[in-house]
């Protein structure tokens, strides 16, 4: 019995130890884990970017953050990107690594694809002129390579675009970018937006009224640098619906000015009278392609116009106009106006003067 108790006991500490022994090596990989993943790397440089190519596998991304010294052990690195999934896909780009991030904030930044990207926003009625300059102060695209893809041949055909220019066809939104990404796809991803918005019933409807696509997009695109509010969109939609109707002259200001200055300029007696390809004061009918990027808004006015028979609208000098049938209403309507105009300017005159009297 003794002998027992004693064979007992023994095996019992052996059990223990056994225990503490593997309690001892759980712990230590613990550890081990731990200082590998969670402790930071002492940077020299506050931050710096890392790219992942495209196409790039998860094991050479880690080859890739091996080199540049941001992990301690790649063999840990690639077990927990097989455990999590990440080695099944990972996102191609910059990635932005500040000195205060460990191991596991960069596998977290690459597990949810937090890549550098640039927010470009195109308001309605942005042209070509304004698009390129965002595009440009991100360093995504310089201006003269804009300009020279915007008429590119094969770029236009490649997205069936039958105009000029990509103009009115890039979607006005807010676009994440990636850095790095091919400014044609980039221009790509604004173009595929305008189609995904304008599709379906919208796109039934072109063959309903008689336009193309791009007919469309210019008439909308015209539309959108007259209408201040949504609530005329359809009635000066149907002012040009009906010009075009009867072979009217659109005479539609922005159109003049389009290609020589700026939109933010103001319009002259010479703009109106300056012969180009999109003059609707000297030209008959649309211009050759949209003049600047519609928004939906726009674009449905183009297609729905209000069933009205005005023919004219003018400017009541405070963001919305008057529509007029006949001729003689219009004219009563611009002197109207002018007289408004002038007696605005007076005003204004008068305060300037009382404003610097009392300086």
């Amino acid at each position: 019995m003794t002998t027992y108790c004693k064979f007992w006991h023994a095996n019992t500490i052996m059990k223990r130890n056994i225990i503490f022994v593997f309690a001892g090596i759980i712990l230590s990989c613990w550890i081990y884990v731990i200082v590998e993943l969670l402790i930071p790397f002492p940077f020299v440089s506050k931050s710096r970017e890392i790219v992942i190519p495209k196409g790039a596998t998860f094991r050479q991304a880690v080859e890739i953050l091996s080199k540049e010294r941001l992990m301690r052990d790649k063999n840990l690195f690639l077990f927990v990107g097989r455990v999590s999934g990440l080695d099944r896909k990972i996102r191609a780009g910059y990635y932005s690594v500040y000195g205060s991030m460990s191991p596991l904030d960069i596998f977290k930044m690459l597990r949810k694809g937090q890549i550098v990207e640039y927010e470009i926003t195109i308001v309605e009625g942005d042209s070509l002129r304004e698009i390129a300059e965002k595009l440009s102060e991100k360093g995504i695209i310089t201006k003269d390579d804009f300009k020279i893809l915007s008429s590119d041949e094969d770029f236009l055909a490649s997205y069936t675009i039958d105009a000029p220019t990509f103009e009115g066809y890039l979607f006005p939104e807010t676009y994440k970018i990636p850095k790095g990404m091919d400014p044609e796809d980039a221009i790509g991803m604004m173009i595929n937006k305008m189609r995904e918005k304008y599709s379906g019933k919208l796109r039934a409807r072109i063959s309903e009224i008689g336009l193309s696509e791009r007919e469309v997009l210019t008439l909308a695109s015209i539309i959108e640098k007259e209408a201040a509010t949504d609530e005329e969109r359809p009635l000066i939609s149907a002012v040009y619906h009906n010009r075009l109707r009867k072979g009217i002259p659109l005479q539609a200001d922005p159109t003049c000015i389009y290609g020589i200055k700026s939109f933010r300029e103001k319009i002259t007696t010479k703009d109106l009278q300056r012969r180009t390809p999109y003059n609707t004061y000297v030209i008959k009918g649309l211009p050759p392609g949209p003049i600047a990027s519609p928004g939906i808004k726009s674009i449905i006015a183009a297609m729905y116009p209000a069933d009205v028979p005005y023919i004219y609208f003018v400017s009541k000098n405070d963001g919305t106009h008057r529509f007029s049938v006949t001729r003689e209403e219009h004219i009563s309507a611009v002197k109207s106006y002018r007289e408004k105009k002038q007696a605005n300017n007076k005003e204004k005159s008068k305060e300037g003067k009382k404003l610097n009297e009392n300086l």
